[in-house]
């Protein structure tokens, strides 16, 4: 626990001095846990609610892409916010940093409390809108209405959670999240089950769990074991501030934004082969989430690394955080590929007895496993982006896999191929991202070069 406990100063000169091949490791083995951990819970919500019949686990499906607009906003906020705070800090401008956080914080609960009223004003259309099936739509609504309660605590966590990782904090981070994630595990056979709530009990176990979450993180700023102050007085709804912050979280935007597009098209596509299809996609998307998880969590390790030492002009140290980002990732992620493909199909029947959406989802999970060691370079060099603030490269790379690539894809190929190109979409666009990031990172590696030739000129 003491190097959670340092002074802004030490943690400073932690950020900058320590080797980076530690520094990330430190900093993403709580982060990978809280991932995993939040991807594990999300599954079981898949896990248990399937075991109730097709279309409860095809509502889960209906209703995720609904959570991707509520992080959305809070992604937008959090990694906008996190990735000033960490430059901010990296110059010593710690009361700035706390200005920053304190309006991501107070703005979340804002435009949480908005989808909270519109969601539930307006559920059904909302739900029949990204592809709800007139069998599927009353488990949708019993499952989404307590999502819509739980946006503004979903939108700030994912503040509080980028703050104290921005500040090198992650483990602080991983007690909440992890705290939140083994209860939602805990109450969803509880609540299904025990209590006979049936698909409504897993929600009702989410929307515990991401307040217990909301409360942990929460307790770790009033008690003053953060380097920003969360205070409603340091809230400014400025150009400056908040645009700021919603600006260079746009990359955040368009990724999640266009997750929930690319989510809503997906369902509807597949819903033209039946609900075995919309819940084999479901089952696989939720697989393979888990397992990108841990290369997010690696890359948000490797974000506030990038961001100090950006903001300090350690410019050779941002180059070896990245090297490591990528080549940790890859090895990772080439071994989950491996026992994944091999094990699919023992996989799938884990989740659902429907032997059709087995089938379906047996080929997509290959597919799409398959190429997940392209994620190290396709996430890599979006979160250097974003967290260097080189806001147009990091938004535009942040669209492709799930928006100017899959989204094309999931309305051409299955035009082509059947259901064969639903399966294989987003596997598609997985190649042609990764493609498209290169010259993105020569690009920036040469300008890191050059800002660091500049440096000691300026010293000398």
């Amino acid at each position: 626990m003491k190097p959670q406990n340092l002074t802004a100063e030490e943690q400073y000169n932690k950020m900058v001095n320590t080797p980076v091949s530690r520094l990330i490791t430190s900093l993403a083995v709580p982060t990978v846990i809280s991932m995993l951990v939040t991807a594990i819970y999300n599954m079981a919500d898949t896990f248990f609610v399937s075991h109730i019949n097709t279309q409860a686990s095809a509502a889960v499906g209906i209703v995720f892409p609904i959570m991707s607009i509520i992080q959305a906003v809070g992604f937008t906020l959090g990694m906008g916010s996190g990735s000033l705070v960490s430059i901010r800090l990296g110059q010593k401008r710690n009361e700035e940093a706390s200005i920053i956080a304190s309006t991501a914080l107070f703005t979340a609960l804002g435009v949480g409390a908005l989808i909270t009223i519109f969601g539930n004003l307006f559920a059904p259309q909302v739900l029949s809108l990204v592809g709800a099936s007139e069998s599927v739509l009353p488990y949708a609504q019993q499952y989404g209405r307590f999502i819509f309660w739980g946006a503004p605590l979903m939108c700030a966590s994912f503040v509080l959670n980028n703050v104290l990782r921005s500040e090198g904090k992650a483990f602080f981070s991983m007690i909440a999240l992890t705290s939140g994630g083994l209860i939602n595990i805990a109450l969803d056979p509880l609540f299904i089950y025990g209590f006979g709530m049936g698909i409504s009990g897993a929600a009702v176990a989410t929307i515990v769990s991401q307040t217990i979450s909301f409360v942990i993180l929460l307790s770790w700023f009033l008690r003053g074991k953060a380097v920003c102050h969360m205070s409603i007085k340091l809230f400014r709804g400025t150009v400056d501030v908040l645009g700021k912050t919603v600006a260079t979280g746009v990359p955040s935007l368009a990724r999640q934004g266009l997750a929930s597009v690319a989510t809503i098209l997906l369902n509807t596509t597949a819903g033209a082969y039946g609900d075995s299809a919309v819940a084999a996609m479901s089952i696989t998307t939720k697989i393979v989430m888990f397992v990108a998880a841990i290369m997010i969590g690696i890359g948000q390790g490797f974000s506030p690394v990038s961001g100090y030492n950006y903001g300090a002009k350690r410019y050779d140290r941002v180059k070896k955080a990245y090297r490591f980002l990528v080549g940790s990732g890859f090895a990772i992620m080439a071994c989950f590929a491996i026992v994944i493909f091999i094990f699919a199909n023992q996989i799938m029947h884990g989740f659902i007895k429907d032997e059709a959406a087995v089938a379906v989802g047996v080929v997509a999970l290959r597919w799409q496993i398959a190429f997940i060691p392209f994620h190290p370079l396709i996430v890599g060099t979006n979160m250097l982006m974003q967290s260097t603030r080189h806001i147009k490269a990091a938004t535009f790379l942040s669209m492709n896999r799930q928006g100017v690539y899959f989204i094309p894809a999931i309305l051409i190929l299955p035009r082509l191929f059947g259901l064969r190109g639903v399966e294989t979409s987003q596997a598609a666009a997985d190649i042609l991202s990764a493609f498209t990031a290169i010259p993105y990172l020569i690009h920036m590696f040469r300008k890191l070069d050059r800002l660091a030739k500049e440096n000691e000129v300026a010293r000398s």
